[in-house]
């Protein structure tokens, strides 16, 4: 019982077991100490924690259900609902992180897309909100977890990070608008929505609870496993070399095995270039499902809705992805 218990919490918390085990087993290697504390960037998981709190704030007040119903009321066609639905992906991932814009507003991309009977654009559509929060979580460091960490740990001005990636900001969303376009322009009926109560009971335990402990815990032993490998020779002498000099496409290729959070931690322990870490991790959350974990919440939603979409849903991603990919890989050559 016990056994399957641990195999189910696995699959529901697969990123933060795996780098649990591989933290615990950094251990080994390096006696554990209070020098472990020091391994972890305090302010990240402060800045994360209190992030994720308004967030949880907000969605129980239903602020972001009324902002968008609101919107969706002035749809007339399809092309629009799809090009609001992707956007607000965009807009709303530069201040709520890209994982949360796409908790809240792809499941309601799903009801909208089902209300007027267009279930074949969801595969489509949940694609490019997949994209677009990763573009949209380059605008402001506090955009996603890769870079609310390599914000803290840099000396990058809030204005420079910005400028940092604008270049690949405009080519991402100019690659949105050409995909968004390709959808039909038919006319919709209005939609009608239920009316928005808001649950006032237990609304402080609800917002507290609502917070993902998990992903807090997770970097916490992905900064341990990267302080320990930090102060094992044999990986120091490795990473340096690997990485010292092509943090770009360190940043890319890593990304897309251990995903771009625990990259960005990785490559920062090793590197000083901040400004080209930022630039590799940001593109590198492009290209496999793995490559950002928004890609995966993203994936699961999905799943859980149309268990029949997993397949097609994953080579129209892979594709789309990867084109874009390269044409950022593109960009950077250039610059």
């Amino acid at each position: 019982m016990i056994m399957v218990d641990l195999v189910e919490f696995f699959k529901k918390e697969t990123i933060f077991s795996i780098s649990l085990i591989l933290s615990l087993i950094s251990c080994f290697f390096v006696r554990p100490s209070i020098g472990y504390l020091n391994y972890i960037n305090w302010d990240t998981i402060i800045l994360l924690f209190a992030i994720m709190l308004i967030v949880e704030v907000l969605k129980n007040l239903t602020i972001f259900e009324i902002l968008v119903r609101k919107l969706l009321i002035k749809v007339k066609s399809i092309r629009g609902l799809v090009f609001l639905l992707v956007f607000t992906c965009f807009f709303s991932s530069i201040f709520i992180t890209n994982d949360v814009s796409l908790i809240i507003f792809v499941p309601f991309a799903i009801l909208a897309l089902r209300k007027i009977d267009r279930t074949d654009l969801i595969i489509f559509t949940v694609c490019l909100q997949t994209i677009a929060a990763n573009v949209g979580c380059m605008v402001l460091p506090i955009g996603a977890p890769h870079n609310i960490v390599l914000y803290t740990v840099s000396n990058v001005s809030f204005d420079s990070f910005f400028l940092m990636l604008l270049p690949y900001i405009i080519v991402s969303v100019a690659f949105l608008m050409i995909l968004t376009f390709l959808t039909p322009n038919d006319r919709i009926r209005p939609l009608s929505f239920k009316k928005i109560d808001i649950n006032r009971e237990n609304f402080i335990k609800r917002v507290v609870l609502g917070v993902d402990y998990f992903l807090l815990l997770t970097f916490i032993a992905l900064f341990i496993l990267i302080g320990n490998l930090e102060n094992i020779p044999f990986f120091t002498l490795i990473f340096k070399k690997w990485i010292v000099g092509n943090e770009v496409i360190c940043g890319v290729l890593t990304s897309q095995i251990i995903s771009n959070v625990p990259a960005a931690m990785l490559l920062s322990g090793f590197s000083t270039n901040y400004e080209a870490i930022i630039v590799g991790i940001n593109i590198g959350g492009f290209g496999t499902l793995i490559a950002s974990m928004a890609n995966l919440i993203s994936f699961k939603i999905l799943a859980r809705e149309f268990d029949e979409f997993k397949a097609r849903y994953l080579v129209v991603f892979t594709v789309f992805n990867v084109i874009l990919l390269v044409i950022l890989l593109g960009v950077n050559f250039l610059m």
